[in-house]
């Protein structure tokens, strides 16, 4: 039993499909803070201007 044990964890541990996955969703994540961040931004900057035309009409 311990032998399977041993030969399970160093399977895990070796797999690094998990590891690769986990990366990929860091990046995913990362990227969809920065569109976030960067519409967001946009957006007030374009609320600020259009604003900043309609009271100079």
């Amino acid at each position: 039993m311990l032998t399977y044990a041993r030969t399970l964890l160093r399977s895990i541990i070796r797999d690094e499909d998990g590891v690769t996955a986990i990366e990929y969703g860091l990046i995913a994540a990362l990227i969809a803070v920065v569109a976030i961040t960067a519409m967001t931004t946009l957006g007030t900057n374009l609320t600020s201007t259009f604003s900043t035309i309609a009271g100079k009409l």
